[in-house]
C-alpha cells in the first residue's frame, strides 16, 4: 500500500509586524551584552505601585490635615496612591531613620522638619539630614506662636516672665517636643533672663492644644495648628514668631518688633532616600508642584495661616545644606550641643 508523504504547506507570508520584530531581535543579537546594558540603564516606568510619605507627626494636626490634602492632588498626577503615614514623637525626627533604610526607587518618602536639621547637633543620631537624603521639593512654612487659656489672666509675653520671675519653678509651657522650634525659642527667651519653667512636650499639636485650652497646662507654643483654636476663642494668641505680623492676626505682635531679636519659621518640603534616580525625582516634583497649587490644597494652608514657599529640588538641597549648618551655630549659641560623634 503506497503512503502519501504529508503536505508541505507554504510559509505564511511575512507581515510587516513579524519583520519588525525578527529585525529587533536580530539587532538585539549583534548587540549583545551592550544592548542589554542600555535597556537595564533607561529609565522605568514610574510609578506602577502605591507611594509611601511618612510624617512624623501624629494624626489630626495641621501638617497631617494639609499633607492628606496635598497627597490626593499629586495621587491624581501620579496615577497612583499615595498614603500617609503617621510616626509621631522624638520632635518629629521619627521619619528620618524610615528614609536612611529604604531603598532609593520613589516610594518611600517623608516630610522634611526643621527639626530633623537640628537634632544631629543637639543629641547623638544614626542618620544624617543631607547624606540620607534626596530632596524633592520645599511647600512651605508654619507660623509659630505662644498661646494661653482665653480665660487666663496672662495676656503678654511679660506677664509670663513676671509670673515665672514670682513663682519660680511653677509655669507649665508645653510645646511640640523637646529640640524643636519652638522650645529652643522658648528655652531662649526664658534662659536670657535666668526663669525657669516646667517644660511639658507632646507628640503633636492637637494635643498639646486641647490640654492648653482646657487649663491641664498653662502656655502652649507651637505651629499655627493652633488656629482654630484662636479663631474660636478657646485660646489667646500672646506673640508670633514671623518676620513681621500675620495677615490672619494682625493685631498680634512678633518677638521681632518685642525687642526679642527672634524670626522663626521653618520652612519644611518632601524627601526621599538618598539615590532617587534623576528621572523619579523630576516625575515626583512636577507632581507635587501641581499638587501644592491645586486650589483645596491653598485653602488648606490659608486656614494655618501659611502660604506656599516653593523650591525645587536643587535650590532645596542648598537651602537645606544651609540651614543645617545654621542650627549647628544656634545649638552651640544657646549651649545645647550633644553628643554627635
Amino acid at each position: 500500500m503506497a503512503v502519501t508523504p504529508p503536505r508541505r504547506m507554504a510559509p505564511a507570508p511575512m507581515t510587516d509586524a513579524r519583520r519588525r520584530r525578527l529585525l529587533g531581535l536580530l539587532s538585539t543579537l549583534a548587540l549583545g551584552p551592550a544592548w542589554g546594558a542600555a535597556l537595564a540603564q533607561a529609565p522605568q516606568r514610574f510609578p506602577t505601585r502605591p507611594i509611601n510619605l511618612w510624617l512624623p507627626w501624629p494624626a489630626g494636626g495641621a501638617t497631617d490635615l494639609s499633607f492628606r490634602v496635598l497627597c490626593e492632588a499629586a495621587a491624581r498626577q501620579l496615577g497612583q496612591k499615595i498614603l500617609v503615614q503617621n510616626r509621631g514623637g522624638a520632635g518629629g525626627t521619627l521619619a528620618m531613620p524610615i528614609l536612611q533604610q529604604a531603598a532609593p526607587d520613589g516610594y518611600t518618602l517623608a516630610q522634611m522638619p526643621q527639626t530633623v536639621l537640628r537634632a544631629p547637633w543637639t543629641r547623638k543620631v544614626l542618620w544624617d539630614p543631607i547624606r540620607d537624603t534626596t530632596p524633592i521639593i520645599q511647600l512651605s512654612g508654619v507660623t509659630f506662636g505662644i498661646v494661653v487659656p482665653a480665660a487666663s489672666g496672662l495676656r503678654s509675653l511679660d506677664d509670663l516672665f513676671s509670673y515665672a520671675r514670682a513663682h519660680p519653678g511653677a509655669l507649665t509651657i508645653a510645646t511640640n517636643g523637646a529640640g524643636t522650634t519652638p522650645h529652643v525659642v522658648i528655652d531662649e527667651l526664658f534662659g536670657k533672663r535666668g526663669l525657669s519653667y516646667i517644660h511639658v512636650p507632646y507628640k503633636g499639636t492637637a494635643e498639646q492644644m486641647i490640654a492648653v485650652s482646657s487649663g491641664q497646662v498653662m502656655v502652649g507654643v507651637n505651629s499655627n495648628g493652633f488656629a482654630p483654636f484662636v479663631d474660636s476663642g478657646r485660646l489667646r494668641l500672646l506673640v508670633t514668631f514671623g518676620e513681621h505680623r500675620t495677615k490672619r492676626w494682625p493685631g498680634v505682635p512678633t518677638l521681632k518688633e518685642l525687642g526679642h531679636g527672634i524670626v522663626a519659621s521653618s520652612p519644611y518640603g518632601i524627601a526621599g532616600p538618598a539615590g532617587i534616580p534623576p528621572h523619579v525625582v523630576q516625575i515626583l516634583h512636577d507632581a507635587f508642584r501641581s499638587a501644592m497649587n491645586d486650589p483645596e490644597h491653598l485653602a488648606e494652608l490659608a486656614l494655618y495661616d501659611q502660604e506656599i514657599a516653593y523650591l525645587g529640588p536643587e535650590d532645596y538641597a542648598r537651602s537645606l545644606r544651609a540651614a543645617y549648618e545654621n542650627e549647628r551655630r544656634v545649638v552651640e549659641r544657646l549651649g545645647l550641643a550633644g553628643g554627635t560623634d
